[in-house]
C-alpha cells in the first residue's frame, strides 16, 4: 500500500440545470467536507451541462468548507464512467493510498463498480461514503436501466477527457 494521500472524490450532479448547485450535489459536498482530513486530496468532479454555465466542479468548489491538502477540479467528466476514469488517473498521479467516493446512496453501487474497474491493477482500494440527501424522482429506475450498459460505458469512459 502506498504512503500517498487519501483521495476523496466528490461526484457531481446537476440534472441538466444551470448556474446553481443542485441539492443532491450540495448534500454530497457537505458530506465530503464532514469526512475530509487536512492531508486529503479532494477531487470535485463534474461538467458544465450548459455552455457558459459554471461546471458542477466549480460550483462544488465555491461551496467547499472542508479540510484538504489540495482541492482539484475535474470539469471534464460528463458521466459516471468519466468521473471514474478521471479519479483513477488522479489517484495514480497522487500515488494515493486509497480512494473514497462520495456520491448519493442510490448511485453508490454503480459509482463504486466504475471506480474499482478504473483502478484495476493499481492496488489502490476504493470505497464509497454515501451522502444522505434527496433522491431525484426516477433515480432508482434510471440506475436499474443503466446497469446493463455499465461495461460499455466504462470502456468508452476509460479515456479521460480533461483533468487538471
Amino acid at each position: 500500500m502506498s504512503d500517498g494521500p487519501r483521495v476523496v472524490a466528490v461526484l457531481g450532479y446537476s440534472a441538466g440545470g444551470g448556474g446553481d448547485l443542485h441539492p443532491v450535489c450540495e448534500a454530497r459536498v457537505v458530506h465530503a467536507a464532514s469526512l475530509s482530513r487536512g492531508d486529503d486530496v479532494v477531487v470535485l468532479s463534474g461538467w458544465a451541462p450548459r455552455a457558459g454555465a459554471p461546471s458542477e466542479a466549480e460550483l462544488m468548489r465555491r461551496a467547499w468548507q472542508g479540510a484538504a491538502a489540495r482541492l482539484l477540479l475535474d470539469d471534464g467528466a460528463t458521466h459516471t464512467a468519466h468521473n471514474a476514469a478521471h479519479v483513477a488517473l488522479l489517484a495514480r498521479r497522487e500515488d494515493a493510498c486509497e480512494v473514497v467516493i462520495v456520491t448519493s446512496g442510490w448511485h453508490a453501487p454503480r459509482a463504486r463498480a466504475m471506480v474499482r474497474w478504473a483502478l484495476r491493477g493499481t492496488g489502490i482500494p476504493a470505497s464509497v461514503a454515501p451522502a444522505p440527501g434527496p433522491r431525484p424522482r426516477g433515480a432508482l429506475v434510471r440506475e436499474a436501466l443503466i446497469w446493463p450498459l455499465a461495461p460499455a460505458q466504462a470502456a468508452l469512459g476509460s479515456r479521460p477527457r480533461r483533468v487538471r
